[in-house]
C-alpha cells in the first residue's frame, strides 16, 4: 500500500524591490544595533577607565601610607631602643648616687672625727692657759728673778687663748658642715628595706617611671603598627589585583568597542548608506580641503615643508592646561577656520571639527574653544582654551595617525564637573604632497 504525499506549495518569490527593502531594513537594524553596542561599550569602557584611575590613585596612596607606616614602625623601634638605653642609664645614675651617698657618709664620719679632735684641742688649750696663768702668778711672786719666766707664761697664755678660739671656730664650722653633709647623705642614700628614699632617688624614680611608661607605650604602638602593616600589605595586594582585573576588563571593552566600530566601518565601506555616512563623507571632504590649502601654502612659499611638519612643540609659559606652539601654528590660525567652522554648522549634532597633526596637536580649534587663557582659572581654561594643545589619548591619537580612507570611533567625552557624553567621531587623513600630515576629526552626537 503506497502513501501519497503532497509537495508543499513553493513560497512566492519576492520581487527585486521587496528584496531591496528587506536588505535596507536589515542593514538599518544591524547599523543601529552596532551603533548601540558601540555606545554601551564606550559607556562601560569610560566607567571602567574612571574606576581604574581611582583604583590606581588609591593603590598609590595606600603604598605611600604603607611606607609611612613602616617609617612609624622604625621610629617606634628607635624610641624603644632609646628608652631602654635611658632605663639603663637611669639605673647607672641611681647606683652612682648611691655610691655618692656612701662616700658622703664616710665624709660625715671623718668630719665628726675632726670635730672630736677640735674639742680635744680646745680642752688642751684651756688647760694650757690655766697652767700659763698659774705660772704667771708664781713669776710675779718671784719678783725680778721670775720676770723672764712671767713673759714666757704670758705668751703661752695668749697663744693658748688663740688656739682655744680657733679650735672653737673649727668645731662650729665642722658642726655646720656636718649638718649639711648629713642632709646630703640622707638625700643621696637609699637604705635597703626603707620605705622612704632621698629626694634625689625620688626624682630618679620619677624619671625611671616616666621612661618606663614611654618604653611600654612605644612597644605597644610598635605591635599595633606591626599589625596594621600586615593588614595594609594585604589591602595593597588586593588593590593591585583589582587594578590588574580592571586592566583586563578595560582591554576586553576596548576589543568590543573596536568590533562595533569595525562593523559600522565595514557597512560603510560596502557602500551602504547609514546614519553615519554624511559625517564620514563630510570629514573626508574637509580633510581634502585642508590638505589642498596646506599644499597651496607650501607652493606659494607661505611656509616651508619642513616647518609644516615641525614636531618641536614649544611650551607656552604659565599655561594651564599646558599649551604649545609650533612653526605652523600661525598658518593654521589663518587657514583652518574657513573649513572647520563650516562643518561645525553642518548639523546641530556636530560638537567640533578640528585638523590635527599626526601627534594629536591642535594648532587651531573651533572659534568658541579658541579663547585666551585666564591666569589661575584651570577649569575655565580646560573647557574654553582647547587650541595649542596636544590630545594624544586613545581616540585623538588614533584619528591623528589613521591613514585609511576614514576611521569611525565611539568614545565618552569628559565635559567637566563629572558630566560625560558619548559621541562618535569620523576622521579622515590629511596629506600634503603625498605625505601624511595628520587627520581631520569630526565629532558628533548620537
Amino acid at each position: 500500500m503506497f502513501s501519497v504525499f503532497k509537495r508543499p506549495a513553493a513560497a512566492p518569490v519576492p520581487d527585486e524591490p521587496s528584496r531591496g527593502a528587506d536588505a535596507a531594513r536589515i542593514v538599518d537594524v544591524v547599523t543601529r544595533q552596532a551603533s548601540g553596542l558601540g555606545r554601551e561599550s564606550a559607556e562601560v569602557r569610560g566607567i571602567i577607565d574612571d574606576t581604574h584611575k581611582v583604583a590606581t590613585t588609591q593603590a598609590s596612596a595606600m603604598q605611600a601610607l604603607a611606607q609611612r607606616l613602616q617609617e612609624v614602625v622604625g621610629s617606634q623601634a628607635a624610641i624603644g631602643a632609646e628608652t631602654a638605653e635611658g632605663l639603663r642609664a637611669a639605673a647607672e645614675v641611681g647606683e652612682a648616687v648611691q655610691a655618692i651617698g656612701a662616700e658622703v657618709g664616710g665624709i660625715v664620719d671623718t668630719l665628726r672625727e675632726v670635730s672630736d679632735a677640735a674639742g680635744q684641742i680646745t680642752k688642751i688649750a684651756l688647760q694650757t692657759r690655766l697652767v700659763a696663768f698659774n705660772a704667771s702668778v708664781e713669776a710675779k711672786r718671784a719678783g725680778d728673778a721670775g720676770r723672764g719666766f712671767g713673759v714666757v707664761a704670758d705668751a703661752v697664755k695668749d697663744l693658748s687663748a688663740q688656739v682655744e678660739t680657733s679650735s672653737k671656730a673649727i668645731h662650729g664650722t665642722v658642726g655646720r658642715l656636718d649638718a649639711r653633709i648629713a642632709a646630703l647623705a640622707r638625700e643621696t642614700r637609699r637604705t635597703e628595706g626603707s620605705v622612704q628614699a632621698g629626694q634625689v632617688h625620688r626624682a630618679l624614680d620619677a624619671v625611671v617611671q616616666g621612661v618606663t611608661r614611654i618604653h611600654g607605650a612605644s612597644q605597644q604602638s610598635r605591635q599595633v603598627c606591626g599589625g596594621l602593616e600586615s593588614q595594609m600589605a594585604l589591602i595593597e595586594g588586593e588593590m593591585h589585583q583589582t587594578t590588574r582585573s580592571l586592566d583586563a576588563a578595560l582591554g576586553r571593552t576596548e576589543v568590543l568597542l573596536k568590533l562595533s566600530e569595525q562593523l559600522i566601518e565595514a557597512l560603510a565601506e560596502c557602500g551602504v548608506e547609514t546614519e553615519d555616512t554624511p559625517y564620514i563623507q563630510a570629514a573626508q571632504r574637509a580633510a581634502g580641503e585642508v590638505g589642498a590649502l596646506l599644499e597651496q601654502a607650501v607652493g606659494n612659499g607661505s611656509i616651508g615643508l619642513k616647518d609644516l611638519f615641525d614636531e618641536n612643540y614649544q611650551p607656552v609659559a604659565a599655561s594651564q592646561p599646558a599649551q604649545h606652539t609650533t612653526r605652523f601654528a600661525a598658518l593654521a590660525d589663518q587657514l583652518f577656520p574657513q573649513v572647520q567652522e563650516e562643518l561645525v554648522a553642518f548639523t546641530d549634532k556636530v560638537v567640533y571639527c578640528i585638523a590635527v597633526d599626526r601627534n594629536g596637536y591642535v594648532a587651531c580649534h573651533n572659534q568658541k574653544y579658541n579663547q585666551r587663557q585666564r591666569p589661575g582659572e584651570l577649569a575655565w581654561n580646560t573647557a574654553n582654551c582647547r587650541n595649542r594643545r596636544i590630545f594624544n589619548d586613545r581616540t585623538g591619537l588614533a584619528s591623528a595617525r589613521n591613514q585609511r580612507p576614514f576611521l569611525l570611533q565611539t568614545y565618552r567625552r569628559d565635559m567637566g564637573a563629572g558630566q560625560f557624553v558619548v559621541m562618535k567621531e569620523a576622521a579622515a587623513p590629511i596629506t600634503v604632497q603625498g605625505r601624511h600630515w595628520g587627520g581631520l576629526r569630526l565629532a558628533f552626537k548620537f
